[in-house]
């Protein structure tokens, strides 16, 4: 497990380890020491009975110092050039770390642990904002899927939960969080058939109508992102009345939370027309 730098946090500057710094950076870890247990201090020899215990218990102390890390491994560090989509790479460098090891017995063993940073790290208060230390627990999961049926918005449910925890810090998770869960249920939901009904609707509506436009993005797993179509009676108002375009701002206020943009104008009659739709799944 080594240090992480999050996106949160890019805006943390590196620092020279010549000389004076590189005392500076000691004599800073041993001050952050000197105000945590001994026994949740990373150290030489040190035994866990899995792989899972020895990164819950270094992560629990880089919540306490003020940073994250990220799991690696020696035989699995090269990046598959097949993929579709890499991680974006969010390290800088910096060399502290907790090595484990299993090869000489059947539990973890620490062979390494380097405490000092070649970056500042956040403030106690600010750790929870690290990739490494959010979760979606069970227990929110519960919450946010019924927030969601209930059409009571993102930012809402979020100010609630974090309300109810004692404050954002005690939450184990960001807005972004909440967000991602909510995209990744849809778009679980969109693979077990709702695309196949949307594609449906929309070759029908052609089919009727030989005008009728639509078009479809996909991201790079071949899922629907957004979809735009416009009927006959659309395109004829457009070439008309298209002048003047007004963009519906209130497209997030839908219960599936679904962004759905309307472009619209004004007839002769000073009558709304709809000139096309757009959806972002």
């Amino acid at each position: 497990m080594e240090c992480d730098n999050l996106e949160e946090y890019q805006s943390c500057r590196k620092l020279d380890f010549e000389g004076r710094k590189n005392i500076e950076a000691k004599e800073r870890i041993e001050i952050i020491h000197s105000k945590i247990l001994d026994e949740e201090i990373p150290k030489i020899d040190m035994e866990f009975g899995s792989e899972e215990e020895a990164y819950t218990f270094y992560n629990s102390y880089t919540f306490k110092v003020g940073f994250s890390i990220r799991r690696r491994y020696r035989r699995r560090d090269r990046r598959d050039m097949n993929l579709k989509y890499h991680r974006a790479e969010t390290r800088f460098g910096c060399l502290a770390r907790m090595k484990v090891t299993s090869r000489q017995t059947d539990n973890y063993r620490a062979i390494e642990f380097v405490a000092e940073h070649t970056h500042v790290t956040s403030s106690p208060n600010k750790s929870h904002l690290h990739r490494s230390h959010r979760r979606v627990a069970a227990a929110q999961v519960a919450e946010i899927d019924m927030a969601d049926r209930s059409g009571i918005t993102l930012k809402e449910s979020c100010e609630l939960m974090a309300r109810r925890a004692g404050g954002r810090e005690n939450l184990g998770m960001i807005p972004l969080d909440y967000k991602n869960y909510l995209r990744t249920k849809r778009m679980i939901q969109m693979r077990l058939g709702e695309t196949g009904g949307v594609l449906e609707y929309l070759q029908r509506m052609q089919s009727k109508d030989p005008n009728f436009f639509y078009a479809i993005q996909v991201d790079v797993d071949d899922l629907i992102t957004n979809v735009f179509w416009a009927d006959a009676t659309m395109i004829t108002s457009y070439f008309h009345f298209g002048d003047v375009i007004s963009f519906d701002t209130t497209y997030r206020k839908n219960q599936e939370g679904i962004p759905f943009a309307m472009f619209l104008g004004v007839n002769n009659h000073k009558q709304t027309t709809a000139f096309w739709d757009y959806t972002l799944i």
